[in-house]
């Protein structure tokens, strides 16, 4: 069944993400598009039912007030304007109301009424709209997953396994930042339970060797995503007919990556990193979704929990969670010290409680005592927090003797490491990621 959306133009608001999630939280779908978008690729949505033009402190680009187009308020689709004076319709707002609670409500004649959109917006129509999507992007042609194991590409790959079945490849790029044991764990769930298509490709020494020396975090990332789509592309000339390549993008990775009216905040290798001269076409079907959304869709398709619920993980991996330039040695650092952490908030019944945590490694060091002597090592920064969509986060009040247990095994397990921190600050002003 085709479910009704209400398109929401992106025309400068800060709230674009808020109103997309007020209307789905209405049981309606809904997808952000930019203000420039044309008719013909309007036209050329399924179901749409209405458009919310969304203005705010961004709507002046280079120097100029940007606008929608004349002639997508003459299209024939009913058009709600906020704080958006020169809107050609008769539906306007000055300003969204403060509460999500409210803005539903506002919200609701428009949709329901004006707009007549069913309330039809739930996983199992959302994956079978999906089905189709990929089947008429890709035809018979075959698509290359770029599969971490995390969850987003695990949520992609069997949304894939059910659009295309074994016209689907996956590639598992050892890229020698992933956490401890994760390697193994992806071939085994992957290749051995799910039998999919699995390549594994070990090129941590590769990788490695091209962040040499790299600080600036938005160059490792950049390199990380080209090095990605190169080994991928080298994947693919050793297979047939591969035109597409599958990503896990989600909305928060094109956000904060920047767009036509919001700065960017990190670019994400998967969005911001990708070369001009990629030789694939992207397939990249939960590219609309929050994180919420995501693990939702994943128990829809009969994901296991723990696949739905595992432990949030970038792209880049560790790589930016060894702050600055890259060495084995803090490496090795931050994955022994994430594997502890781990570990301790299992035992302590937080692993089900808490978003995401995990450990970071700076590139500098402060003195301290070990065996009776100063030493120069390496401090480990810990980070625990809650969201919901990964937009916003609230850090994670940890009772104080597992702080204490953690802190104990870290500096007596982790070699290089003399100090343990934790890290207060939510999202935002920090982002969930330091680099």
């Amino acid at each position: 069944m085709k479910q009704d959306m209400i398109v929401i133009l992106d025309l400068g608001s800060e709230q674009n993400t808020v109103v997309a999630r007020a209307v789905r939280a209405l049981g309606v779908y809904s997808e952000i598009y930019p203000h420039d978008i044309t008719v013909e690729a309007l036209r050329a949505l399924p179901g749409v039912k209405g458009i919310v033009v969304n203005g705010g402190p961004n709507n002046v680009v280079d120097g100029e007030t940007i606008t929608v187009a004349d002639a997508v308020y003459a299209a024939g689709y009913p058009v709600l304007a906020v704080d958006h004076p020169a809107a050609k319709t008769d539906h306007k707002l000055d300003a969204w109301p403060a509460s999500e609670e409210e803005m539903k409500a506002l919200l609701r004649p428009f949709v329901f009424e004006t707009c007549g959109a069913e309330a039809n917006w739930n996983m199992t129509n959302f994956i079978a709209d999906q089905v189709e999507r990929v089947r008429a992007q890709v035809g018979d042609k075959k698509v290359l997953l770029a599969l971490s194991g995390g969850v987003d590409s695990s949520v992609v790959a069997a949304l894939l396994l059910k659009a295309i079945g074994s016209n689907l490849t996956c590639v598992h790029v050892n890229h020698g930042l992933l956490r401890k044991g994760e390697p193994e764990q992806v071939v085994e769930v992957f290749r051995n339970q799910m039998n999919a298509n699995l390549i594994y490709v070990d090129a941590s020494d590769r990788f490695l060797g091209k962040l040499a020396g790299v600080k600036d975090p938005e160059q490792k990332r950049k390199i990380i995503g080209a090095e990605f789509i190169r080994v991928f592309e080298e994947e693919a000339r050793k297979l047939e007919g591969i035109d597409f390549l599958a990503q896990g993008t989600i909305y928060p990775d094109i956000v904060e990556s920047g767009t036509k009216t919001a700065k960017m905040v990190k670019s994400h290798h998967n969005v911001g990193g990708l070369p001009e001269d990629m030789q694939f076409e992207l397939v990249e079907p939960l590219y609309q979704l929050f994180k919420d959304e995501v693990r939702a869709c994943g128990l829809a398709l009969g994901l296991p929990d723990e696949m739905v619920f595992r432990q949030p993980f970038p792209g880049p991996g560790l790589g930016v969670r060894c702050l600055g330039a890259i060495t084995r040695e803090r490496l090795e650092a931050v994955r022994e010290s994430d594997a502890i952490l781990r570990e301790e908030f299992r035992l302590a019944g937080l692993d089900k409680k808490v978003w995401q945590y995990f450990t970071i490694v700076p590139d500098f060091q402060s003195v301290g005592v070990r065996d009776n002597a100063r030493c120069f090592e390496y401090p480990v920064i810990i980070r625990a927090v809650n969201t919901v969509d990964a937009m916003t986060a609230s850090i994670e009040p940890l009772d104080w003797s597992v702080l204490q247990k953690i802190t104990n095994r870290i500096i007596h397990e982790v070699k290089g490491v003399n100090r343990v921190c934790y890290d207060l600050t939510p999202k935002p002003t920090g982002t969930i990621e330091w680099e």
